[in-house]
C-alpha cells in the first residue's frame, strides 16, 4: 500500500463511510451475516480503498467500479501459502506439504517496499503469532526471502510509459507434459462456459489428474476420497481435516478479516 499512497496526488487517508459486504457474496449456507461475518472495516476493503489501513485482508479487484468479489489480494494469498504450502487440496493428498514451500520471491527494485513486505510476510510483521509454528500434519510457517532485481520487463508500464499499455486477457501455460493458450481463462477456440474450454490448471482438471495418479499407484484410500460426487466433498474429506485446521488457525490468529469464498464447489468431476 506504500506504493499506492505514494502515487496519490493527495496522500491524506480517505475518510469514507464503510458499506456492509454484499449479502450475495456471503457463504451460501449463511444467508444472513452471522456474528463471525459481521461487517468490519477490514472485511469490506476493496483493493486500494482506505489505504491508510495497513496489514489487513483486502479483496480484488482494486477498481471501485468493478463487480465485487471475495477473491483475496495476491499478498494475502502469498501470506497464507507460507503456511499451507504451494499444494492445493487434491495434490496434498498425494504429496506431503513438508518440503513444498516457496523459498524466495523476486520483486522489481522500483516496486519493492521493505516496510510493506515486512508487514505482510515476515515473522516480525502480521505473521508474528505464527513464528516457528509447526503442525503434526507436515505444515509449518515457512517465511520466504524477498529478493529484488533491477531488470525491467520490456513491456512494463514503467518501461514503455504510463497510459500506453492496457491489460491483456491472453495467457499461455506450459509444462513438460502439455501447453495451452488461454483467452479470458478459456482455451483458445472454445466458448465461455464450455466444459471443453477448461484449462489444464483449473480445479476440475487437477482433481481429475489426482484421481488418475491415485488409481495408477493403487491407493484404495485415496481412490475413495477422490471418486466422490463433488469437489466440495473432496475438500471436506476427513483425511484433509489437518489442512483445514491449519488454515482455520491462520485465519483466526493472523488473517482475521478473511471471509471464505464458498458456495461454488458443488460440481462433479
Amino acid at each position: 500500500m506504500e506504493l499506492t499512497i505514494a502515487a496519490q496526488d493527495d496522500p491524506t487517508p480517505w475518510a469514507l463511510p464503510l458499506p456492509s459486504p454484499p449479502t450475495d457474496l456471503l457463504p451460501s449456507h449463511s444467508p444472513s451475516p452471522s456474528p463471525s461475518l459481521s461487517p468490519t472495516p477490514a472485511t469490506v476493503l476493496l483493493g486500494r480503498g482506505h489505504f491508510s489501513q495497513l496489514g489487513v485482508v483486502r479483496r480484488k479487484p482494486s477498481r471501485p467500479d468493478a463487480p465485487p468479489t471475495l477473491s483475496k489480494s495476491c499478498s494475502d494469498k502469498l501470506s497464507l501459502k507460507q503456511v499451507t504450502s504451494l499444494l492445493c487440496s487434491p495434490v496434498s493428498l498425494l504429496i506431503s506439504p513438508e518440503n513444498a514451500y516457496l523459498c524466495s520471491l523476486t520483486l522489481p527494485e522500483s516496486q519493492y517496499s521493505p516496510p510493506g513486505c515486512e508487514r505482510a510476510f515476515s515473522p516480525s510483521g502480521r505473521m508474528a503469532p505464527l513464528k516457528d509454528r509447526t503442525w503434526d500434519t507436515g505444515y509449518r510457517f515457512h517465511p520466504f526471502i524477498i529478493k529484488t532485481t533491477g531488470r525491467e520487463f520490456r513491456f512494463s508500464r514503467r518501461g514503455v510509459g504510463q497510459g500506453m499499455l492496457a491489460p491483456s486477457n491472453l495467457a499461455a501455460a506450459w509444462t513438460p507434459y502439455g501447453e495451452e493458450s488461454l483467452i479470458g481463462g478459456v482455451l483458445q477456440g472454445r466458448k465461455q462456459f464450455d466444459p471443453r474450454g477448461a484449462s489444464m490448471l483449473c480445479r476440475k482438471s487437477m482433481w481429475k489428474l489426482a484421481a488418475e495418479v491415485a488409481a495408477l499407484v493403487a491407493a484404495p484410500a485415496l481412490n475413495e476420497v477422490l471418486s466422490v460426487g463433488t469437489y466440495g466433498l473432496v475438500k471436506g474429506a476427513e483425511v484433509l481435516e489437518g489442512r483445514r485446521r491449519v488454515k482455520g488457525e491462520v485465519k483466526e490468529e493472523v488473517l482475521r478479516e478473511w471471509v471464505g469464498n464458498e458456495g461454488d464447489e458443488e460440481w462433479g468431476g
